[in-house]
């Protein structure tokens, strides 16, 4: 039982909040609350969005594409289901003066496709999603009127994706443009003018559209450059990989600065481009995954020949390169092989230009001395690079494929 000092409070409060009141409306008392059955609609809408507002349930707010792409990623596991096929129809003609018109029940539309395509504006599969779901087809309708297909859902991968099911590679995007067919959508069921026969001249038969192909793959990315830089920790590559290109990766005088594979453009006359990747520094055991390991030693393997950066500045730099190649040729066999070139680098120290003479008699080879701070020598390391490729192309031209281009 409600007081009556109390009801009329509440009466007068709620008669100032409607601003009008008839004295047709009805008030509705109960225990709890006081509703009057001719609202405004007003006070209704703005009651109704305060209930929403607190009634719906949290949820996890969508990252930006800019926060997407800060951590890099070379590993995904997706999930990919094509749509659904529409439903076939079941009806007949109906006209005046037309009493059998016959079945007009049209087919329904075809689930749409999910397909990968490289994508060279994407560098990392941070953008990739865990989960796709291809669009559905439309149902059949009236007059043999068939559904429209689903459309076609493009997922960004970038050059270099290795496409997995289960421990089988199904596909290598290792190519611009490169597609792949990821889900196959759903066949569109038929309506019932397909099941028209001679025996059977009213069918009402008509089926629903098939589900889509659902497939758990698994997403390797492998960076693909034209020359891959190999060092330890803090030998300079990422100074040098600045020196030559506009790539700006992360440089500190402490180890392992880089984390992530960076891939800088070095230009040259004719519109020419080298593609240069900045591999993370490697230790000894690398191949047994001590350190970075073949978390980052798979990046290697895409790479047409090699650039071996030693620092000048350490005792006995010449087994920086021994070390180097049986780390390679352990983790992969035939890859220490490949064509390659020695960068003696931090040539600018005193101490590494007095080591520059026994690092060259123990190796047996030229190595190119330069320094990445002060852009001395820079121009041979240019050019014996430009040597390295256009080997590279004549090479591939021989063997019937074509190069990799940028």
């Amino acid at each position: 039982m409600i007081p009556s000092r109390l009801f009329s409070a509440r009466l007068r409060v709620l008669l100032e909040g409607m601003g009008r009141w008839t004295p047709s409306a009805r008030v509705v008392l109960r225990p709890s609350r006081l509703l009057p059955q001719h609202a405004s609609p007003r006070l209704l809408s703005v009651g109704c969005a305060d209930c929403t507002k607190h009634q719906e349930p949290p949820r996890k707010k969508l990252l930006s594409e800019k926060k997407l792409k800060r951590h890099f990623v070379d590993h995904r596991r997706v999930l990919v289901r094509g749509g659904r096929g529409g439903d076939g129809v079941s009806c007949f003609h109906s006209e005046p003066r037309k009493e059998f018109g016959g079945p007009d029940g049209g087919d329904g539309g075809n689930g749409g496709h999910v397909i990968l395509r490289v994508d060279q504006q994407v560098k990392s599969l941070s953008s990739v999603l865990s989960r796709y779901q291809g669009f559905g087809g439309e149902d059949g309708g009236r007059k043999n009127c068939f559904g429209q297909n689903g459309a076609l859902l493009y997922v960004r991968v970038p050059l270099g994706t290795l496409v997995k099911e289960g421990n089988e590679v199904v596909a290598d995007l290792s190519r611009p443009g490169d597609e792949y067919i990821a889900a196959l959508g759903g066949a569109g069921g038929k309506g019932n003018r397909f099941f028209l026969a001679n025996d059977n001249r009213a069918p009402v038969t008509c089926t629903p559209g098939q589900p889509g192909q659902e497939r758990v793959l698994f997403l390797e990315l492998k960076t693909v450059a034209h020359a891959g830089m190999v060092g330890f920790p803090n030998s300079g590559k990422s100074s040098l990989l600045r020196a030559i290109s506009n790539a700006k990766p992360t440089v500190a005088s402490y180890p392992f600065t880089t984390l992530n594979p960076h891939i800088g453009i070095v230009h040259y006359e004719d519109h020419q481009q080298i593609a240069v990747a900045d591999i993370p520094g490697l230790v000894r055991g690398a191949h047994q995954n001590r350190g970075l390991g073949c978390a980052f030693l798979r990046h290697i393997e895409r790479c047409c020949f090699l650039l071996f950066v030693v620092d000048l500045s350490v005792p006995e730099p010449w087994t920086q390169v021994e070390d180097l190649k049986y780390e390679l040729e352990k983790y992969e066999e035939g890859l220490s092989a490949r064509p390659h070139a020695i960068v003696a680098n931090k040539i600018d120290l005193p101490q590494a230009r007095a080591r520059l003479p026994e690092l060259q008699a123990r190796l047996g080879q030229k190595a190119i001395a330069l320094s990445a701070v002060t852009g001395e020598n820079l121009e041979e390391l240019l050019l014996h690079l430009k040597d390295l490729h256009d080997d590279h192309v004549a090479t591939e031209l021989a063997r019937g494929r074509q190069p990799l281009r940028w």
